[in-house]
């Protein structure tokens, strides 16, 4: 079977995604776990530690300006799931607009990133990775409010790890995850429909309201 961005925009909303091996595997297979990661997107709290980061240091934030220099970053690893075919179904889907990243810059330095695929009211987020210490935590915590603005219910984080658990991620059963997915795609969200908040004072503002 030919994959295609159809066909796996079809696959994330039955609730599996696609995996390769290696780097250098031609082969995908799809990806349904016993437990999914999620991020209760309303419960999201930026830790002291990282609101520390955040006023002290002078990164900038944008949105789908360099989505395809994230996804390299995200592969520029010794080992990563991100093989050609994964690296070109995801541009497709960029520039049909429905996949989309978040960038951290310092100065003219792509620093830290995360990316992921929309439909509906889900995020279903892919990879992400940092240069410089707490920068692929600053890109969440801008997306987690991004989501939250645009009227988001579902943040998919497909596996758990302690990176992630240590932002505010829990495990789901597989069947309450496709009951959330289920109530998620009925949702009207548009991720390029508001501006993202790129100024970390009121980035932390809003956090603080809504704690």
């Amino acid at each position: 079977m030919t994959l295609t961005p159809e066909l796996l925009l079809a696959a994330y909303a039955s609730g599996v995604f696609p995996m390769a091996e290696s780097r250098d595997d031609p082969d995908v297979f799809w990806v349904d776990p016993q437990f999914r990661g999620v991020i209760p997107l309303h419960s999201f709290r930026i830790s002291r530690s990282l609101a520390k980061t955040l006023r002290r240091t002078p990164f900038q934030i944008t949105l789908n300006t360099a989505f395809e220099h994230v996804v390299t970053g995200c592969a520029d690893r010794p080992e990563t799931w991100i093989n050609d075919t994964i690296f070109g179904l995801y541009r497709a889907l960029h520039a049909s607009g429905d996949a989309h990243a978040i960038e951290v810059w310092d100065g003219p330095d792509l620093v830290g990133g995360v990316y992921g695929v929309t439909i509906g009211g889900a995020f279903f987020g892919e990879s992400m990775f940092s240069r410089r210490r707490d920068a692929s935590k600053i890109a969440l915590a801008y997306l987690v409010d991004h989501l939250n603005r645009c009227g988001f219910v579902l943040f998919d984080t497909q596996f758990i790890t302690d990176h992630l658990a240590s932002l505010g991620a829990i495990e789901i059963p597989r069947k309450a995850y496709h009951s959330a997915l289920s109530k998620a795609l009925l949702v009207d969200a548009n991720f390029q429909n508001i501006t993202p908040i790129t100024d970390a004072y009121a980035l932390l503002q809003r956090n603080a309201q809504t704690s």
